[in-house]
């Protein structure tokens, strides 16, 4: 059986992050780090968006950047300056080929490819089975994340954000290249919560990318109808090019994912619920808790005692049970708080670093009888 200090299952954002960190510090200089990968990922398979305000840490990466954002419900339209905020767009090839090289430069960090089949906790220890044997370790971070099972063992309401984007050329100019569109809430929404993404690269390309809040897929054709529909209807383009796709599903949820984790194992990213339930944003939540995990693991403490809920969790799940009894209200709820509170509050919210009172205040921009009920269906409910 091979022996590690640290496995890192998965190659993803979460997993590169969390090998780069472990090789980067000192501290752990001594560990032996194996990141074990199903694929090593080189295609553009994945657009990950964030705002930040000044400069950060993957800023030599980016492929984008913009100081405004467009938001567009149905009976309210405007475009806000963000600063000192900027959203920032970073491609997943560029990432994957930026962290693959650092990582290799590592001493402490080996990066193989390999199928784990099974882990558990034996003797004080983690085990991982894989294809071609068996490893053990002190701490395995497990990044693997399996819809099958989060749709069979959630205790809370499960919606995922799922989406299709096209990467368009068009013939004349069409797209305004400083100003993305966050969400756009007027196309026909059909009974969910549905809304449009566009990223400007130039005047003559851009990821336009349908996007819904619910709990079922769409069939793929019904994906590319409302997107053709809002190229010619919305956007008055009859005549582009489709030059890259992209597809995907993030679970929006506030499922108790810790609930898993041990004293040797601990899942992370979408995995671990890194993911942020109310909105599906993950890559620089992600980077946070990789920081997190780290002075945590530095700290002696049990790794068990990693997932702790704070108050947005609380605020996510009230706003998960009101799309999950009426689908539809997403888009009224945003119009509400986009039309009657500053952009930049919105985005620390989202981010969860506002105080108690800027929580109050964000929430009480929401139709209030929504999440008034909510909280009284949930209080009868229970938490769990």
């Amino acid at each position: 059986m091979h022996t590690y200090d640290i496995i890192i299952v998965g190659a993803g954002a979460a997993g590169l992050l969390l090998a780069d960190a472990l090789g980067r510090d000192p501290y752990f200089s001594t560990y032996s780090v194996l990141l074990l990968e199903k694929e090593s990922k080189k295609a553009n398979d994945r657009t990950w968006c964030f705002w930040e305000k000044g400069s950060g840490s993957f800023d030599t990466l980016l492929h984008a950047s913009w100081k405004q954002l467009h938001f567009k419900g149905s009976s309210f339209s405007a475009r806000f300056p963000i600063s000192p905020y900027s959203y920032k767009m970073l491609r997943a090839s560029d990432f994957y080929k930026a962290y693959h090289k650092r990582i290799s430069g590592y001493a402490n960090v080996t990066i193989q490819q390999g199928m784990a089949t099974g882990f558990r906790e034996e003797g004080g220890k983690a085990v991982i089975d894989t294809e071609t044997g068996a490893y053990s370790c002190t701490y395995l971070f497990n990044s693997a994340f399996s819809w099958d099972e989060l749709l069979t063992t959630a205790n809370l309401p499960v919606l995922q954000q799922h989406f299709k984007g096209w990467f368009v050329r068009t013939q004349k100019p069409v797209f305004d290249l400083q100003v993305p569109t966050f969400m756009d809430f007027s196309i026909p929404q059909h009974g969910n919560t549905r809304f449009m993404y566009l990223l400007p690269f130039s005047e003559t390309e851009a990821l336009v990318e349908y996007t819904l809040f619910s709990k079922d897929l769409l069939e793929n054709r019904e994906y590319e109808a409302a997107l053709n529909q809002y190229m010619k209807e919305d956007l008055k383009c009859s005549h582009f090019e489709i030059l890259q796709q992209e597809r995907g599903r993030i679970p929006m949820t506030c499922h108790d994912f810790g609930a898993k984790n041990t004293d040797h194992i601990v899942h992370i990213g979408a995995a671990g619920g890194w993911a942020k339930p109310s909105t599906g944003y993950t890559f620089m939540n992600t980077h946070r808790k990789t920081a997190a995990l780290l002075t945590h693991l530095k700290s002696g403490k049990p790794l068990s005692q990693f997932s702790q809920r704070s108050r947005f969790w609380w605020y996510d799940l009230l706003l998960l049970d009101i799309l999950d009894k009426d689908n539809i209200r997403g888009g009224e709820i945003f119009e509400a708080l986009f039309s009657r509170r500053k952009v930049q509050l919105i985005l620390k919210f989202l981010d969860e670093q506002t105080s108690f009172s800027e929580d109050i205040r964000v929430i009480w921009a929401c139709p209030k009888w929504d999440f008034l009920q909510a909280l009284r269906r949930r209080l009868f409910k229970g938490f769990r």
